[in-house]
């Protein structure tokens, strides 16, 4: 590594519970420094801490850079961001000396600053003077954090940058260059974007290939100008001037298969002295990959239809309809558990269905004409065309079937699981993101047939799916956590793990206390998650992109949904 950027990994994001999450990204920078060191300036360092459980974890740090006292970090930190939780955050600045350890010593600490999260967030620039110990302030010194929020919509390009026949700053050897771009923002202010590693002795640099988001890079707006500044290395900090152009993300994207974009790097004072001044090297941008990471809405909006079946258990263990202590009884006051489940859950789903159609399916019943026992009918009785309207259409099904059904058993839930993992696969032709399955299972107990269970959710988890399991009353539900996913990998009775955690399990008694809407938060949180991870893992972007940036091929790629 060199001294001017030893760091350049993104953070370890920070953890919270399973909501809907923003990403955010934060930069760094220090005006007015105190100056610790005797022959040079201070080399300073920004480690950003974490309260959790009130103990304070460093989460990541940036770079040293060597002999500054107004310096501007490359690194940038990546959290998670928690509306409903106080995130705080702690900015200690070091001198570092030599190696990268942090310094026990008081006059290594350059200043501190607390702050939480949502201040940053809510501020999106926020300025503040650095404390020493006691809260003395350090002199004049100030530390500045720049927020921005990744959208889903967002991607990441990956640039290939190098140059050639850059100006020689060195009298004994050649330059040591490296490539700052800094991002012009609306108010003229700049933001630094990226700064590459030096590159030892050399006037054709060819820099590693790096990694940014499109929104950090140009805001996503292709004609935004970007400054970009080639230096030759000083080990003292005063890094000596190359040149400099201007460049935009649309310009960077005339690259294709064979051709390379170039910049001539001009020294702004060697033009107007110099007559026959041309340049002071070229920067060519060699290749760009640029890849868009999709959002589970980026699929809504492209089209993605949710197809919402729910499958309810009639085995004999709820008691009889007719009596007020059974759960399926149909209080005229009250709904039951069921009606409760399917409506709280139901009514989200059928914002995201075209039709309003459902398909509603029972289980572990006997059934006219022959009353024989079925794990998979329609609880409208018409095996043609089980869909009914509209989740009020599900409920008068439903409160329709009790009196013509005997109560019966076992719980048997994989015919169930089977089939609509059938459905969702369609014929093997849809290659598209055009419809995605949620199965609601609404059971009083522990299934029966486990194992057949366990292998159904393994297939099924290869298809556009994911299932939701509501336990209704108060049976001991224990056995039917290690159907979700959550405290570890599903497998089959053969051992073969899930393709992707396709299940959620919750007990409705939970909830008894809680909003409908709760239960539905609960259960359906995950599924944007899901939704994303299966077209991601086939490869299947959606099917109108939302914001596309006139670009190549756009690979897609999996993300914590933001919305």
């Amino acid at each position: 590594m060199n001294d001017v950027q030893e760091a350049t990994s993104p953070a370890t994001s920070l953890s919270g519970p399973a909501t809907c999450v923003s990403k955010v990204e934060l930069r760094v920078s220090c005006k007015a420094l105190l100056d610790r060191d005797t022959l040079n300036k201070s080399d300073p360092c920004v480690i950003l801490m974490v309260q959790t459980q009130g103990q304070w974890t460093e989460l990541d740090r940036t770079e040293v850079i060597k002999s500054n006292l107004h310096p501007v970090f490359a690194k940038v930190f990546s959290l998670d961001y928690y509306f409903e939780e106080v995130q705080k955050l702690r900015f200690e600045v070091y001198d570092i000396h030599g190696t990268h350890s942090i310094g026990t010593r008081d006059d290594d600490f350059l200043g501190g600053v607390e702050c939480t999260l949502g201040q940053i967030v809510a501020q999106k620039r926020m300025v503040k003077p650095l404390l020493l110990k006691y809260g003395k302030y350090a002199g004049k010194s100030t530390i500045t954090v720049h927020a921005e929020e990744i959208s889903g919509n967002n991607g990441y390009v990956e640039l290939f940058f190098c140059a050639k026949k850059l100006d020689d700053k060195d009298i004994f050897s050649k330059s040591d260059p490296f490539l700052e771009i800094y991002r012009i923002n609306d108010d003229e202010t700049e933001q630094l974007v990226h700064r590459t590693e030096v590159i030892k002795n050399n006037l054709n640099p060819v820099w590693e290939p790096f990694k940014v988001s499109l929104i950090s890079l140009c805001s996503c707006d292709e004609d935004r100008k970007l400054k970009c500044l080639v230096w030759d290395y000083d080990s003292r900090g005063k890094h000596d001037f190359i040149g400099e152009f201007y460049a935009t993300f649309r310009e960077m994207q005339k690259i294709s298969s064979g051709n390379k974009v170039s910049w001539d790097c001009v020294n702004p004072k060697y033009k107007l002295k110099k007559k026959n001044y041309k340049n002071s090297g070229v920067v060519i941008l060699s290749d760009l990959k640029l890849h868009r990471v999709y959002s589970f809405l980026d699929y809504i909006m492209g089209g993605c239809q949710i197809h919402f079946t729910v499958a309810i258990d009639f085995t004999a263990s709820n008691g009889d309809p007719r009596n007020s202590c059974s759960l399926h009884y149909i209080n005229p006051y009250q709904p039951n558990e069921y009606l409760k489940a399917l409506i709280a859950v139901g009514e989200i789903c059928q914002d995201y269905d075209s039709d309003k159609r459902f398909s509603a399916l029972g289980f572990g019943a006997r059934i006219p004409p022959n009353y024989e026992v079925s794990h998979d009918f329609a609880i409208n009785f018409n095996p043609d065309d089980d869909e009914c309207e509209e989740i009020q259409g599900v409920v008068e099904a439903y409160q329709n079937c009790l009196p013509k059904i005997q109560l019966y058993g076992p719980t048997n839930v994989s015919p169930i699981i089977s089939r609509i993992a059938k459905l969702a696969a369609g014929d093997g032709t849809i290659k598209d993101a055009s419809r995605y399955h949620i199965l609601l299972i609404l059971t009083d107990g522990v299934v029966t047939d486990m194992a057949d269970t366990r292998e159904a959710i393994v297939r099924a988890s290869y298809q556009p799916l994911s299932i939701i399991i509501v336990g209704v009353g108060n049976a001991d539900f224990t056995d039917m956590q290690i159907l979700d996913g959550d405290d570890g990998v599903l497998r089959s009775p053969k051992g073969e793990p899930v393709l992707r955690d396709i299940v959620q399990f919750v007990p409705f008694r939970d909830f008894k206390t809680a909003s409908p809407a709760a239960l539905a938060k609960c259960v359906l949180a995950e599924v944007p998650k899901q939704v994303v991870e299966y077209y991601s893992h086939k490869a299947i972007s959606p099917m109108c992109p939302v914001r596309d940036l006139h670009t190549p091929t756009l690979s897609p790629v999996a993300t914590t949904p933001t919305e």
